[in-house]
């Protein structure tokens, strides 16, 4: 059987987005984000991070780099109680870095491939899933991949009439998110 599970953005909504953040130095969750996972993975939900990090098409900071943050990220979050389901990354962009990252990819948000590889990896029911996000792309892969629970987390990037659309609620953050998510549930 199939379950439901929360897809979370990771810069704006899990943690501050200072642009491109590649070390652990840099990293900083958002007040009430872990909480607000913990609440999410004690009502049973799968939680999958799904993040585009062009930084590494750029060449801002390598993909190791970026590995090596997440595995920090995941084990901080496992030592206070939240054990993410998966994590899915792109590190491509269309019009920059070396011809190994420089790809029109299907993995790219707003592409819905990373909630898609993701639903069938982890055996995850989409229509019945709510994706957090802080970005159009994010709420468009969402809607391109089935998702139709989408909330925005209203931050630092403006958004177009046709974007804010696409998002069922908009929230201030993560744990307001996580309010709506449960109170759902009901």
């Amino acid at each position: 059987m199939k379950q439901a599970a929360v897809f979370l953005d990771r810069d704006g909504v899990i943690n501050h987005d200072h642009g491109y953040v590649s070390k652990v130095d840099d990293f900083e969750f958002i007040e009430g984000a872990i909480e607000a996972m913990q609440q999410l993975k004690k009502a049973g939900w799968l939680l999958v991070v799904v993040t585009n990090q062009a930084g590494i098409a750029r060449g801002y900071f390598s993909e190791q780099q970026f590995l090596s943050l997440t595995e920090w990220m995941d084990w901080s979050l496992a030592d206070r109680g939240v054990d993410l389901d998966g994590i899915y990354f792109c590190p491509h962009h269309k019009d920059y870095g070396s011809e190994d990252y420089r790809i029109d990819c299907n993995c790219r948000k707003p592409k819905p491939g990373m909630l898609l590889e993701a639903a069938k990896e982890l055996g995850i029911d989409l229509t019945n899933s709510w994706l957090v996000g802080d970005k159009g792309s994010d709420l468009l892969a969402a809607k391109n991949a089935g998702v139709s629970n989408r909330i925005l987390v209203k931050g630092q990037y403006p958004l177009k009439a046709e974007e804010l659309q696409l998002a069922s609620s908009q929230v201030s953050s993560l744990k307001e998110a996580v309010s709506i998510i449960l109170q759902d549930e009901r």
